[in-house]
């Protein structure tokens, strides 16, 4: 089942997409709990696709494809490393990334995002199941020259808008060995399978539940494949997962 968030005549709605018929299904009650579809339904071609959710956080793995760390010349991590991205850099399907002027390099990374789905909190792996609501897709973008000179990776990756993510929720997939893509102005330049994922999303579900209580809502990304490349002004960028769908963005650095 795919779930998100839309707007249509000026209100927002959850909503069930039915993507065969090209229609979305209000819902009464919540994703994190029992609802119901409503009678009505509205034409997809109509409604502003909004983020499907917003989390109290959103964390991020480094370095989980092997061969995106054989890309960057890096070791294998002997665990997940983390870190964090506000909340203010999410946006939506269709909505434009916005570097500011004195950016340098900004780069397209595409991920497999984890949404929780109920309280998480020390939670082991064969629990971890239990606590996910779906996946989406998520866009990790990262100004690559301050990632380098700060040496961590905080304000390389928490510009407003860095982070893109939907355009819903996939309930119902199984996440091992889904083919995830990214094109950039329709060129492929990622592609490779979450079967190259060093940390696999129940054992990364419980290694940051055992540092943090997860919340419903709140979103992992579970690190990206080799290919990542610089986006110019204009640039359309393209993240597609097997299973899920597509997240489409256009970049825009603005002008001194």
């Amino acid at each position: 089942m795919k779930i998100g968030k839309v707007k249509y005549n000026d209100k927002n709605f959850h909503v069930v997409f039915d993507t065969e018929n090209n229609i979305v299904i209000p819902i009464k009650g919540s994703f994190f709990g029992d609802f119901e579809l409503e009678e009505k339904s509205f034409p997809l071609s109509e409604v502003k696709i909004l983020p499907p959710v917003l989390p109290t956080k959103v964390i991020c793995l480094g370095l989980n494809y092997r061969d995106h760390a054989e890309e960057m010349k890096m070791e294998i991590p002997d665990e997940p490393i983390i870190f964090l991205k506000p909340t203010t850099s999410i946006i939506g399907h269709g909505d434009t990334i916005i570097a500011p002027s004195f950016c340098q390099r900004v780069d397209y990374e595409a991920e497999l995002a984890i949404v929780i789905g109920k309280t998480c909190k020390d939670v082991s792996p064969e629990e971890a199941k239990d606590y996910i609501l779906g996946y989406t897709c998520l866009n990790d973008v990262t100004e690559r020259v301050f990632q380098k000179k700060d040496g961590q990776w905080t304000r390389a990756k928490s510009f407003d808008t860095f982070c893109p993510i939907g355009p819903w929720i996939e309930t119902e997939l199984d996440w091992r060995g889904l083919r995830i893509k990214s094109y950039l102005n329709g060129e492929l330049r990622q592609d490779s399978t979450t079967s190259n994922m060093i940390f696999g999303v129940e054992e990364i579900v419980s290694f940051v539940s055992k540092i943090m209580t997860l919340l419903p809502g709140d979103i992992i990304a579970t690190g990206t494949p080799p290919g990542i490349g610089e986006m110019k002004s204009g640039d359309r960028i393209k993240i597609e997962i097997e299973g899920i769908g597509a997240l489409e963005n256009i970049f825009m650095k603005l002008e001194e």
